[in-house]
């Protein structure tokens, strides 16, 4: 399968993505507790890029090998990135008056999560993995 691009612009564009990654993670066979996950910390990360950056893109891959269904999700923007990546993870820390929770409540609510940021914009690897 090729990746899904999303692009993500505005507000309604972070729905799209979300409903994206869940079809993608249920026709992997992913259980319904794990596309939750996976939907909400999409919206999170685009919600991010829309606030942050104004404009990127969620590309939604099946990733799945013979013995694991993978699915992986990069967010990426060329907005001004995140000046200090660790603080911008710990819970509780906002640059924009939200509540904190946005980067690091993604990262517990998926398998796996890469963050890298600099001047020239925010890339966001995340990953759900099961066993076949």
């Amino acid at each position: 399968m090729e990746e899904i691009v999303v692009p993500i612009k505005e507000e309604a564009d972070i729905l799209i993505a979300r409903r994206t990654a869940r079809e993608v993670s249920r026709d992997l066979g992913f259980g319904l507790a794990d596309q939750t996950c996976l939907a909400t910390a999409v919206s999170e990360l685009a919600r991010n890029v829309v606030q942050y950056a104004g404009r990127g893109e969620c590309g939604i891959l099946d990733a799945s090998q013979s013995r694991t269904a993978r699915i992986q999700v990069r967010v990426r923007d060329s907005g001004p990135g995140i000046a200090d990546v660790e603080l911008a993870m710990t819970d509780g820390y906002s640059s924009g008056g939200g509540l904190g929770a946005g980067l690091p409540g993604a990262r517990r609510l998926v398998h796996h999560f890469e963050i890298q940021s600099n001047a020239k914009g925010t890339r966001i690897l995340i990953e759900m993995v099961r066993e076949r």
